[in-house]
């Protein structure tokens, strides 16, 4: 999967590590289709305190197109 500029500096800014992303992507608890064409994939990270993190892909492209990256503070943490 592609990862736009954007993408890989909010990675570096917000201190996600790619191994978070990379399961994030091929083990999300959830994954959400928005009538954008984005789809939402989100995990739950024990590591760093249960946040969620949000992956907003871009699905509509030939090949996928990461598009950005956060922890969503909008979704509760759970022990």
């Amino acid at each position: 999967m592609d990862k736009t500029t954007h993408f890989r500096k909010m990675l570096s800014e917000r201190n996600i590590q790619e191994q978070w992303v990379d399961r994030a992507l091929t083990e999300p608890d959830r994954i959400e289709t928005h009538e954008d064409g984005t789809k939402h994939y989100l995990k739950q990270i024990q590591e760093y305190d249960n946040r969620w993190l949000r992956i907003i892909v871009n699905s509509e492209l030939e090949k996928p197109l990461a598009v950005t990256v956060f922890f969503d503070r909008r979704l509760r943490r759970t022990p």
